[in-house]
């Protein structure tokens, strides 16, 4: 190819180039755009449904309960929250009876939310005192101090569960038992949740998680650990299933 020749193929390729770019900052926009009127029809329908809860509370005299604090939950961080409501009574005690309350060392729940699975361990004998709540949502954590003044009560995200926890631990955890939405997240940050976990539990303690898929949330193939599964719990609201998982 000649030199004036290759010039205009450079040119050409450079028009190219350019043409794609506005596409590409077009297409952004208008993607951002999309986004921020999402935002503001969520956020309108969140304000709307608290403001009509704010009335019904003061009119009635009355806290409506937990579901209705989830619900708004759910709709300000839909993805930040594992369900719609709160664990159902049978699948909480289902979560709750992998944790041998003889055994020693805290307890780790994450993503406590308002408390159910929180209030089956103590129910199946685990002294509120080894519990250690991560939870996330401010809301759910003035519930929780109030509910467990006993229990240590981290702020913070359970994804870094070890930047939060391997410092406070005094001992390694008996347990942890999980309400995160595990199956909203890449595959590389479920594992490295479950093995940051690992670390700080005991050899073969195990970590309880709760899902509403019918799969693994954390898949077997990749070797590591065993993984066992309770019965699919057709009384919860949706179905769900409980895996405990264990270093191998």
């Amino acid at each position: 190819m000649s030199l004036p020749a290759l010039q205009k193929f450079e040119q050409k390729i450079e028009r190219q180039l350019r043409f794609l770019e506005f596409r590409k900052n077009m297409i952004e926009r208008k993607i951002g755009r999309q986004i921020r009127l999402f935002e503001q029809k969520r956020d309108g329908i969140g304000k709307k449904i608290e403001q009509q809860v704010k009335q019904f509370e003061l009119k009635k005299g009355i806290r409506l309960d937990d579901e209705v604090r989830f619900i708004r939950s759910w709709f300000e961080r839909p993805l930040s929250i594992g369900a719609v409501t709160p664990s159902g009574k049978i699948l909480a005690r289902t979560m709750a009876s992998y944790v041998d309350p003889n055994s020693t060392g805290p307890v780790v729940e994450l993503g406590p939310g308002t408390g159910p699975v929180t209030e089956a361990l103590v129910a199946n004998g685990v002294d509120p005192s080894r519990l250690v709540l991560v939870e996330f949502n401010p809301g759910f954590c003035r519930i929780l101090r109030a509910r467990y003044p006993e229990a240590t009560l981290v702020q913070g995200d359970a994804y870094s569960m070890r930047r939060l926890l391997q410092t406070l631990l005094l001992e390694p955890a008996a347990a942890v038992v999980s309400g995160l939405p595990l199956v909203t997240k890449p595959i590389k940050m479920r594992l490295r949740l479950l093995r940051d976990a690992f670390d700080l539990m005991l050899p073969g303690a195990p970590f309880v998680q709760f899902t509403y898929s019918v799969a693994s949330p954390l898949p077997k193939r990749l070797g590591g650990f065993s993984a066992e599964a309770s019965e699919r719990i057709w009384m919860n609201i949706p179905p769900a299933r409980v895996w405990v998982y264990r270093r191998t």
